[in-house]
């Protein structure tokens, strides 16, 4: 068997406390282990003054359309200090956290991050709708004093160009150009040494600075955050879909062998319900990494306009848009294998003195691998047909 990717270190504890476990507890041991992937605390602090396009581009990151019940409300004028959290629909362990323009409160910008909690956030976007004024660069100053990093956002830029198309002489790459130059120099003139600016729309957010913006954040964040950051990313991007296919990748060898440790423990009928338990966790993290829950897909159709049914159709696995049960699996694994066969064999071979141990181990790793390999590269596929549709739905 190809051993083409390194096993997940944190794996390890688990293996080791499922050994001696019953069914019940070694299933538990993998949730508990799969839960903690999606435990990492991410909060990102996004300020601006109203106006700034701020709650729409929080909603984009989250891939919320600005009328849903949980998306963060267009339209309000700010006359507070609240900070308000809005976790992200599939991952609440991501925040992203509404904060007030600083000109709304009329506070320094040291005393202004004490208020909101500065310590808590690991990054901050500051937005604008057209230049940076004084005190968006006196924060950026503050917060670069405090060892975090800022990047600054211009956002509406779609209503710009819309604007300048009514122009003869219009040049969608120069007026990018002139108005990304604007904003620098207007940094710059307030004491802000090399800022970088991106340019985004909160409706369009495929075009432009918005997946440059979002490599940037994944590279500069500590790399045990990275994987968050990334799993909680919009579906829309075809780069995406390959990285999250390489972290769900990363922890086959992991799930591979806790299948392989559990089966050496004799109990009938143990590996089997492990196996099961171990596939309904890691499909269920699949499918849902890869937006294709009947939640995201109904999300990715509101946002887009493309009908959910018409989502759905380009739709292959029969994984996809459907609540993962042990049912469900074992109906996808006898459609597509002799698995059935291959675990009653395994049950078996357990009760083999000594030498049948390690052959019970090899078909429960053998197995488990193939089926956890086999279902992220058809779930990994039907969020690359997702991606193509809405990519391509105006062609």
């Amino acid at each position: 068997m190809e051993q083409p990717w390194e096993a997940d270190p944190e794996m390890m504890p688990a293996m080791k406390n499922a050994m001696g476990s019953s069914s019940d507890v070694a299933a538990a041991r993998i949730r508990e282990y799969l839960e903690s992937k999606n435990n990492v605390l991410l909060n990102i602090a996004i300020t601006g003054e109203s106006g700034s396009g701020k709650s729409s581009f929080l909603n984009a990151f989250r891939d919320v359309e600005d009328d849903s019940e949980d998306a963060a409300p267009t339209g309000v004028k700010e006359t507070t200090l609240e900070v308000k959290e809005y976790p992200h629909p599939n991952y609440p362990n991501i925040i992203f956290s509404d904060l007030p323009g600083i000109g709304t409160t009329k506070f320094p910008a040291k005393k202004y991050l004490k208020r909101v909690g500065f310590k808590k956030f690991d990054f901050f976007i500051i937005i604008s709708a057209d230049r940076f004024r004084e005190n968006d660069a006196k924060l950026a100053k503050e917060i670069k004093k405090m060892g975090k990093n800022f990047y600054f956002v211009r956002s509406k830029v779609d209503h710009n160009l819309r604007d300048e198309q009514r122009k003869k002489d219009f040049s969608q790459e120069k007026t990018l150009a002139q108005i990304r130059d604007d904003c620098v120099k207007s940094l710059k003139d307030q004491g802000v040494e090399s800022p970088q600016v991106f340019l985004v729309s909160n409706h369009d957010i495929h075009l432009y600075d918005f997946p440059h913006l979002r490599e940037t954040l994944e590279r500069d964040l500590p790399e045990h955050k990275r994987d968050a950051l990334l799993l909680s990313s919009p579906n829309i991007f075809p780069d995406i879909i390959e990285k999250k296919k390489k972290v769900f990748r990363r922890q086959i060898w992991g799930l591979t062998a806790l299948s392989g440790v559990v089966a050496a423990v004799p109990v009938p009928g143990l590996s089997v319900g492990v196996d099961l338990a171990l596939l309904v966790g890691a499909v269920t993290r699949y499918v849902t990494g890869f937006g294709l829950n009947v939640a995201s897909l109904k999300r990715t159709a509101s946002r887009t306009g493309i009908p959910y049914d018409e989502l759905k159709a380009v739709l292959t696995s029969q994984l996809a848009a459907e609540h993962i049960t042990h049912d469900l699996i074992m109906k996808v694994v006898l459609q597509v294998s002799s698995r059935a066969a291959l675990m009653a064999a395994e049950e078996a071979s357990r009760f083999i003195p000594i030498v049948g141990i390690p052959t019970s181990m090899a078909l429960s790793a053998v197995t488990t691998y193939k089926f956890l390999k086999l279902f992220l590269d058809l779930l990994a596929e039907d969020a690359h047909r997702v991606s193509d549709k809405v990519l391509n739905k105006n062609k």
